[in-house]
């Protein structure tokens, strides 16, 4: 089995571009060296989207971001670098934190609900909260029509931890992202999808990503536990995206 590539890592430009509000540790070049030693052909950077009220990538750091990684993808010939984004799933319209005038920054984007990302109305704000305090126990549909919807209006890789930061329905979405052609992501980090949702919906002609979500250089392509959820739910290898057998 080999690790082609880990499109869920994030950097210092999701502080802010300051580590020392130690979210996220370590340069892009930190998370590309940590790769190349882990031997995989493709490396994401996906930062937090603009509306994450703590960790949002600025449309400065942007720009700094686009003109670093395209630097080194001429410094590091063995692997292949792209920009990319953990936008936020915003409200149960669909809407995702990615300007139509950024774009094209991006090679391709993820998305994802955080709780930290900003409300668009009253009623987002009292699902934010439900979700915070209670993880979504009054808040699963709205939540599954956020996926979606969100789905259903964007071009995304994957979504990220589906059902981790607030409950949905997995069967639900594992229905359009079949649909939409859009993958979901069993996450290394927040450990869902989780084994009891993936044998829900592997019978479904779903594209699964396995992700790192690292915040740190060294766990750059760790799919310890990504890998542990993939062998306990009996999913076969050749279902994972980004894994070669």
């Amino acid at each position: 089995m080999k690790i082609l590539a880990d499109y869920h890592t994030h950097t210092i430009f999701s502080c802010g571009g300051n580590d020392k509000r130690r979210h996220a540790k370590g340069t892009i070049e930190d998370n590309v060296i940590s790769a190349v030693k882990k031997g995989i052909e493709t490396i994401g950077i996906s930062e937090h989207g603009f509306s994450h009220i703590m960790y949002g990538l600025s449309k400065e750091n942007a720009e700094k971001e686009r003109k670093e990684i395209d630097r080194l993808n001429e410094k590091y010939a063995e692997i292949n670098i792209l920009m990319g984004m953990e936008c936020n799933i915003l409200d149960d319209t669909g809407r995702i934190d990615m300007p139509d005038d950024q774009i094209e920054k991006f090679d391709y984007i993820l998305a994802g609900y955080h709780f930290g990302s900003k409300s668009t109305s009253f009623e987002s704000l009292l699902h934010h909260i439900d979700n915070f305090l209670f993880r979504g126990k009054f808040s699963k549909e709205y939540n599954t029509r956020a996926v979606i919807n969100a789905m259903r209006k964007y071009d995304i890789l994957y979504i990220t931890h589906p059902g981790d930061k607030g409950a949905v329905d997995i069967e639900k979405i594992a229905e359009v992202a079949e649909e939409t052609n859009t993958g979901l992501e069993i996450n290394g980090h927040h450990a869902k999808l989780d084994v009891d949702m993936i044998k829900k919906i592997k019978h479904r002609n779903i594209k699964f990503y396995i992700g790192s979500d690292a915040h740190d250089p060294k766990n750059v392509a760790n799919f310890e536990k990504a890998m542990k959820i993939v062998r306990e739910s009996e999913l076969e290898l050749d279902r994972i995206v980004n894994i070669q057998k």
